[in-house]
């Protein structure tokens, strides 16, 4: 996947996020529900930055040994 990509997933997990706390303001009964969806879109997003950089520090070691021969 591209790093584009990437961004634009993890803009819309956390914009889902943001609904989520909003819709918990307005919903006090089901709160403690939708606080745990945002928490659980939120950890998504840092999982998907997460694998997006590791994929790219894995690269970085390839480039500079192919860059040396």
């Amino acid at each position: 996947m591209t790093g584009s990509a990437i961004l634009e997933n993890v803009r819309r997990y956390r914009a889902i996020a943001s609904l989520c706390r909003q819709a918990a303001a307005f919903r006090p009964v089901q709160r403690i529900s939708l606080l745990t969806q945002a928490d659980e879109w939120e950890q998504r997003a840092v999982g998907e930055i997460e694998e997006y950089f590791d994929a790219q520090d894995s690269l970085i070691p390839a480039q500079l040994s192919s860059s040396v021969n």
